[in-house]
């Protein structure tokens, strides 16, 4: 079984050469690497890049499947390095094969001129949420009203709320921002399904194929909690071969810390395209 102690390593990418680093990868039972794993350990490379800036946004594009069995490198080209923000664009890849491009913005947090916050959409408690499985060491899930979110008979609106526990926060800021948008990418499509009979991420890589194709993830300062968190999704277009759904993060007591957003593909399979096909979303 996977730990988060394992994982938190795998976040924490070290430097191999000016702008470049290096990392592995933790796919757990699974021989793709999660793509919300690629965009945790490019935010921590662009944080080490601009040391005394704060991670604010990034945006990741998952262009290939990853093997856990191959180190990543992960190049870092800082486009702006002003003052108050930075930006930088992470090219992630195996060998001569571009897996992901990430765009983070940095900032220097700064005193507030206003502030309002968004309410839980849909109040709940981890209490009253329903224990579920997750293969990592150090971690606790609970969904609310739903036991099983891969079922293909788990039929409601396209809505899936979880709370989710920890049993170490990291000290350290960048790699906070780093486990918080690694569980973006996990429950998105899983979401989606859910408002449609006879279908469910239990039928992915079998006779339906999908893959989390952007993940988008934007930290509100001050990025703390302790306890539990809650990640709210709602699933608010699929067609077309894709879906498109919307997230936050709240702590227990109710702060909003993060948004974010997940376009991921749904579609047949192609005959020719079967066994090629990109990972699909980390199942529970």
């Amino acid at each position: 079984m996977s730990s988060l102690k394992g994982l938190l390593d795998v976040f924490d990418v070290q430097q191999s050469a000016d702008g470049t680093f290096v990392g592995d990868s933790d796919g757990g039972s699974r021989s793709v690497v999660d793509g919300s794993q690629l965009m945790a350990q490019a935010i921590v490379a662009s944080a080490k890049t601009a040391p005394g800036k704060s991670v604010r946004s990034a945006y990741a594009s998952f262009l290939r499947a990853a093997s856990p069995d191959v180190p990543l490198t992960f190049a870092v080209a800082t486009v702006h390095a002003g003052r108050t923000f930075a930006n930088t664009v992470v090219t992630v890849r195996q060998g001569d094969r571009t897996c992901a491009t990430v765009h983070v913005l940095l900032d220097l947090p700064q005193p507030d001129v206003i502030r309002h916050t968004a309410p839980l959409p849909r109040p709940s408690t981890p209490a009253g949420a329903l224990p579920v499985e997750m293969p990592l060491e150090g971690r606790e899930l609970r969904l609310v009203d739903v036991a099983d979110p891969n079922a293909a008979d788990e039929v409601g609106p396209p809505l899936l709320d979880a709370w989710l526990r920890y049993d170490v926060v990291p000290a350290r800021d960048e790699l906070r921002k780093a486990l918080l948008a690694h569980f973006t990418g996990h429950l998105s499509i899983s979401a989606t399904m859910r408002g449609h009979a006879g279908i469910g991420t239990s039928m992915a890589h079998h006779t339906v194929s999908t893959a989390v194709t952007t993940i988008e993830v934007s930290f509100h300062e001050p990025v703390v909690w302790d306890g539990w968190l809650a990640y709210t999704h709602e699933s608010t277009f699929a067609g077309s071969g894709m879906s498109y759904v919307r997230g936050q993060v709240f702590t227990e007591t109710g702060a909003l810390i993060a948004s974010f957003s997940q376009q991921g593909m749904i579609r047949h399979f192609a005959p020719q395209s079967a066994s090629t096909s990109m990972p699909v979303e980390a199942r529970l």
